[in-house]
């Protein structure tokens, strides 16, 4: 693969052998830059057939083979494949349509094998509001015989088995053909030239090659050691994820691709809301003038298939005023899109840490924050037909609607756990400085973890100040949360109060704190059920549990070139807790890290039959992937 990806980002087209035989071929429509970022996409898409001795994928843009023997000169095998949109074009303009893509395609076959680099594309005007598009593009290494052999075969299926559909492509050994509605080799190059010649980027958004490069190695070694007894659940997990993708593009909840693309003005800057570890989100309008939020995931992790299921799955299966609401996604275009309600004040972030916008956040604003996150979570643990822990509860994943009524948002790391279990131990994910210290140390995570990050939200909120940076922003050098508990214990809470604060009273600012330090407890036992939290802050009682220490070592923090050591804060000194913290992040990024956990190769819609393909009606891949003959 290292190989290929030297000759196909200059020239466009590689082999490679080393025992196990490559090829890779971008679409000439195809600028240096859009090749180098399909290749990228496809490299790490394509593994997931392993262990298979033969795969080979398709995309748009570009086409990607591994085998166990030389198949640079395979036009047609059994393997060959096509695949037709489930729409088509309207009743009335169908004849018309049928012969005119039919004598697009004949042409298109009958000049590319001529032509050099073996590329054609070609238009055809329908009716005023109609145009068919067609390529041709066999791959470098074939004749001129093999490449016309392997349009023809291309040519036959498409035109006698997919017109009137307004989309079909062949997808064969040596060659793809595709004739469609849409100008897909006409769209803006990755290197901002024009049209003709180039293809829009398949992977839109920033995929960074030699992040994938690495990615990919590290993927590879892992599935190579993967115990056999694994496929049968990785088989299963890939006919759930196509099951899903199935329901979701024959539900309300399914868009259009090209419809966000035109609502978000094709994914402007300018549009753009804001960015997670997983996807940026950008603001759209729909043709009815309905304002949405559109989330555009990222493609640089094995792990994206899981992220996508996650929120579309668990989000449906909640309703709640204090949860952002999931209108519904785009699983049929070149990436996944996931479109939510739009909350116009964004998120709690962007006012609780801004000098001159948290102003806005009187204390009566706070507090519904407060409260409204509080049975949200709440709702979430018990309240719902699922039982989900979020994992990422933050400020930036806190969202506020016109009238700075608090919605959770993000759910790509929540998991949902049955009654019976009493945790999930899972590789560790979320965001450092509100991740709970049993989770960093152990790995075991309970609705606890969720109660641990809501205190250190409290106590943001509350304070006006960012736990990320707390340690540097001390005189003293301590954290957030050892600042809090060493005023509780001079009963000073009050010097802490956010000075923008103005008319709450001392009685209710005083519980806030407490019920923070409360949710901060280094032992999970001791942390109040969400449920109960809600109880607490809007019952009359007065009076509440007495906290015990935060996790902390009583130590200043210690600093590094102007960053702040995480491991200063993340052990509890009540509980003697003696393991050592990797220093695994010293910078202040607010972004979600995942590590350590993938569900296995077969996640990606590579399929069991090898002579059946994966439709372009999926998220996961945008044309086929096969999975081949197992060894």
């Amino acid at each position: 693969m290292e190989q290929i990806y030297q000759n196909i980002s200059t020239t466009g087209f590689a082999t490679s052998n080393f025992t196990v035989y490559g090829l890779g071929q971008c679409f000439s429509y195809l600028s240096h830059v859009s090749c180098q970022l399909c290749y990228s996409q496809s490299r790490v898409k394509l593994p997931h057939c392993l262990p298979s001795t033969a795969g080979r994928i398709y995309l748009d843009g570009c086409f990607l083979e591994y085998a166990d023997r030389d198949v640079s000169s395979h036009s047609v095998d059994e393997y060959d494949a096509f695949s037709c949109s489930n729409t088509t074009v309207a009743d009335a303009l169908q004849p018309r349509f049928n012969t005119l893509a039919a004598a697009l395609v004949e042409n298109l076959t009958a000049e590319a094998y001529r032509a050099e680099g073996y590329y054609q594309a070609a238009s055809l005007q329908v009716a005023s509001t109609l145009t068919v598009y067609g390529m041709a593009q066999c791959w470098k290494s074939l004749t001129a015989t093999g490449c016309r052999e392997c349009l023809e075969k291309g040519k036959q299926n498409i035109v006698g088995s997919c017109l009137p559909a307004d989309d079909a492509k062949a997808m064969n050994a040596g060659c793809f053909l595709r004739y469609s509605t849409e100008p897909f080799y006409k769209a803006q190059a990755a290197d901002g030239s024009d049209g003709s010649s180039e293809n829009r980027p398949v992977i839109i958004g920033v995929i960074a090659v030699l992040a994938a490069l690495v990615v990919i190695g590290i993927v590879l070694l892992w599935w190579m050691r993967r115990s056999n007894s694994a496929a049968g659940n990785d088989n299963d997990d890939a006919q759930r994820n196509n099951a899903i993708i199935k329901s979701i593009a024959n539900s309300n909840l399914s868009f259009k691709y090209e419809d966000l693309m035109k609502a978000t003005g094709n994914f402007d800057h300018h549009n753009k809301l804001g960015q997670g570890g997983f996807g940026a989100v950008y603001k759209g309008v729909l043709p009815n003038g309905k304002e949405i939020a559109v989330k555009r995931l990222f493609y640089n992790t094995t792990n994206w298939v899981d992220q996508f299921f996650n929120e579309v799955k668990l989000i449906n299966q909640v309703q709640h005023k204090n949860l952002v609401k999931l209108l519904g996604c785009s699983v049929e275009g070149p990436e996944s899109l996931l479109v939510y309600e739009f909350l116009s004040n964004t998120s709690l972030d962007k006012y609780l840490f801004d000098s001159f916008k948290k102003t806005e956040l009187t204390w009566e604003r706070r507090l519904e924050m407060i409260i409204g996150t509080a049975e949200g979570l709440a709702y979430l643990h018990g309240g719902s037909v699922v039982r989900i822990i979020h994992r990422d509860i933050k400020a930036s994943n806190i969202l506020l609607d016109e009238k700075f009524r608090p919605k959770i948002s993000d759910f790509g790391l929540a998991r949902n756990f049955a009654e019976d279990q009493s945790h999930l131990s899972t590789g560790l994910a979320g965001t450092f400085g509100y991740m709970a210290p049993e989770y960093i140390v152990h790995g075991q995570l309970t609705e606890k973890a969720d109660v641990y990050s809501y205190g250190v939200l409290v106590l943001e909120i509350i304070m006006g100040s960012r736990n990320q940076n707390s340690i540097l922003a001390s005189a003293d050098g301590h954290s957030l949360m050892q600042q809090t508990w060493q005023h509780y214990n001079s009963n000073t809470l009050m010097t802490l109060l956010d000075p923008d604060l103005h008319g709450c009273s001392e009685e209710e600012a005083l519980k806030v704190f407490k019920v923070g330090l409360l949710c901060v407890q280094a032992s999970p036992a001791l942390r109040p059920a969400m449920w109960k939290v809600v109880e607490m802050l809007t019952s009359r009682l007065r009076e509440l549990p007495i906290p015990t220490q935060p996790p902390f070592l009583n130590t200043h923090g210690s600093q590094s070139g102007g960053e702040v050591s995480e491991a200063s804060y993340l052990l509890s000194a009540s509980e003697k807790m003696t393991e050592s913290v990797d220093q695994t992040s010293k910078d202040q990024i607010s972004l979600s890290i995942l590590q350590g956990r993938f569900n296995g190769p077969n996640q990606i819609a590579a399929t069991a039959d090898p002579k059946s393909t994966v439709r372009s009606s999926g998220c996961l891949d945008l044309f086929a992937a096969h999975r081949l003959s197992a060894p």
